[in-house]
């Protein structure tokens, strides 16, 4: 329970289905809002519900926070929700829960589940605008089964309308932003503590020079803002980032280096056994619908598992290496991998 709407509505619902629920915020840094916490544990009050606070900003430095840094040192950008639903969510918390007793795990999560030919199955949810299966690709399939979401069938209205059919003090609370342990702190600003200034050239496509920039790890591939350039004939995007040369590439809208129509995937996992993966594979090859960061439209692909590449029937604009690319079977969630290479 984070101490939002959605957590809170997923902890009502279940006790309404009479599960025997017990509420557990955690506790994963520095920059908390302790009034998260207050918050989650009035609803846990109003649900006479028993109500825990897990500590595990160790476990969650070590792992979630330590990577992000590492990876933006090299120039990548990686995607730390994601890691932390696969490292701490369900996978710390989830194994500690489960030493404690518990049957299940719930969360508020936008997604749905669904039993597919004896197969638990993660699905896209009813609210599209909200669909968090992007960042659940990494979990372990096993675990699927041992996951509840609630929130699957139920629109964010439906949700809001819920809490305040429940008298939730939560019920109007403004959605969380940004990166989950950084709270109302921006990245960059967080970035700044542990990566020093390291001024470089920022190019175009032919290489002419157009600025200065404060360091290639401030910045990611598609960003707009925050160039500088005052040429007067953008907007320039991000289009690559050279880390040997601490070198930032710009480009326009329309042109070629901007986009991707082919990408190399590291670490892939799958949420489907081999069976359906075995279904609907041909020539060690899949049709998918994949994004490759989040609240980007489905568009179609073909991923070869084999060799792990992902193939996009039309070119995708600014590929960011270090990012999930997640796809989808219909509105089956198959798996993702990170994006390590960008191969045209």
């Amino acid at each position: 329970m984070s101490g939002g709407v959605d957590s809170s509505v997923a902890a009502s619902l279940l006790k309404r289905e009479e599960y025997d629920v017990i509420g557990v915020h955690l506790k994963i840094s520095k920059y908390c809002n302790p009034q998260d916490e207050e918050d989650a544990r009035a609803v846990a009050n109003i649900l006479n519900i028993p109500f825990y606070v897990i500590d595990i900003t160790q476990e969650y430095q070590s792992t979630i926070a330590l990577d992000t840094i590492k990876n933006y040192a090299l120039g990548l950008t990686p995607n730390p929700d994601a890691l932390c639903n696969r490292l701490i969510k369900f996978g710390y918390v989830f194994d500690l829960l489960k030493k404690l007793g518990m049957d299940y795990i719930a969360t508020g999560h936008y997604a749905k589940k669904e039993k597919i030919n004896n197969e638990e199955v993660i699905k896209i949810p009813k609210d599209k605008n909200k669909d968090q299966t992007y960042f659940l690709w990494g979990i372990k399939k096993q675990r699927i089964k041992k996951i509840l979401f609630p929130l699957g069938d139920l629109t964010k209205e439906e949700v809001r309308k819920i809490a305040k059919d429940f008298d939730l003090p939560v019920a109007e609370k403004k959605d969380s932003q940004g990166i989950c342990f950084l709270g109302p702190i921006k990245l960059i600003d967080f970035l700044k503590e542990f990566l020093p200034e390291n001024r470089g050239l920022i190019l175009d496509s032919k290489g002419r020079i157009l600025g200065n920039h404060p360091g290639y790890y401030f910045f990611t591939e598609g960003q707009r803002h925050g160039l500088n350039i005052k040429t007067g004939d953008g907007p320039y995007y991000v289009a690559l980032k050279d880390p040997k040369r601490n070198y930032i590439i710009v480009a326009r809208e329309n042109e070629e280096i901007l986009y991707s129509k082919k990408i190399k995937l590291k670490n892939v996992n799958f949420l489907v056994s081999k069976n359906f993966l075995n279904n609907i594979t041909k020539n060690n090859k899949i049709e998918v619908l994949t994004r490759c960061r989040y609240r980007q439209p489905l568009i179609k692909a073909i991923f070869d598992i084999k060799n792990k590449i992902l193939e996009f029937e039309t070119p995708v604009k600014a590929i960011a290496l270090g990012q999930s690319a997640v796809f989808y079977y219909n509105d089956i969630l198959l798996g993702g991998g990170v994006i390590a290479k960008r191969l045209n």
